[in-house]
């Protein structure tokens, strides 16, 4: 599995630990939090970058912290095609997976201590949703959404 990874200024130490973390347990983590060595750069940017790098099929799910995870989710799911939640405690990450096909989960590092962010990131990995279940005709009315406010969806 691969696993892009990404934080602002504010989340970017917690998105150093996450990939850490998830290395640790033999998982192919890559760190994107910067594009430049500038302090200034928008989760916007790196919700992009993150978003485009699932979206291109070089990683399969993604991790995106800034301040409190909220940035990030609002950024990633501007995105055509992403779907992104923020998680801060492990059932929210588990239906992010399991009732969401979320691609991406946000985490907010004033927010979600280091530990507890690794058990969420773990919760969320170890799910796959399941086309044939109950939520399946929510993620596709989502997905309908998406190409109906979205018509050049990178989908």
């Amino acid at each position: 599995m691969k696993i892009a990874v990404g934080g602002d200024s504010a989340g970017e130490g917690l998105a150093q630990q996450i990939v850490a973390h998830l290395r640790t347990r033999g998982i192919d983590a890559v760190d994107l939090s910067r594009s430049t060595d500038s302090e200034d750069e928008l989760y916007s940017e790196l919700s992009e970058r993150v978003g485009h790098a699932i979206l291109s099929g070089q990683y399969e799910r993604g991790i995106l912290c800034c301040g409190t995870g909220i940035g990030v989710a609002i950024s990633a799911n501007k995105i055509p095609g992403i779907r992104a939640a923020q998680a801060h405690d492990t059932y929210s990450a588990e239906r992010a997976a399991l009732s969401n096909n979320a691609h991406i989960i946000t985490l907010g590092a004033r927010v979600v201590g280091t530990e507890l962010a690794k058990t969420i990131v773990d919760t969320f990995l170890a799910k796959q949703f399941d086309p044939k279940s109950a939520s399946a005709r929510n993620v596709d009315g989502i997905d309908a959404l998406d190409r109906k406010y979205s018509p050049n969806s990178c989908k």
